[in-house]
């Protein structure tokens, strides 16, 4: 059986209040889960001590019985100590393609090639 450790959402329409849960991945996001470990509230500040709670001694456990905690959950574990820090990719979401990126420099040349003339 895959365990994850992940967010159950609750709450109404625009006022998020997640379950951080012990779950099997194959059950839906918000459907049956084994062990409640925690709770997460977006909107409380984020230096507030209510918007992350966790029981870390059945965190703990689970962790060591192979359950992997979803991306969400593993910053929040970082940042309690529970787990080391690991490298992101930095996505360049932003940055044009490739064809883009070839337009502007054919662009940009051929405004420099006028003003060398």
């Amino acid at each position: 059986m895959a365990m994850k450790i992940r967010l159950a959402r609750g709450g109404s329409k625009k006022r998020p209040h997640y379950a951080i849960v012990a779950s099997d991945s194959r059950m839906p996001r918000d459907g049956r889960f084994i062990e409640k470990l925690g709770t997460y509230n977006p909107l409380l500040p984020k230096d507030s001590e209510e918007r992350v709670k966790m029981d870390m001694e059945r965190v703990q456990y689970w962790l060591g019985q192979g359950a992997q905690p979803t991306d969400r959950v593993a910053r929040f574990l970082e940042a309690a100590g529970a787990k080391e820090k690991t490298e992101r990719k930095n996505m360049k979401k932003a940055e044009p393609g490739k064809k883009a990126q070839q337009r502007a420099e054919e662009k940009a040349a051929k405004a420099a090639a006028p003003a060398e003339e």
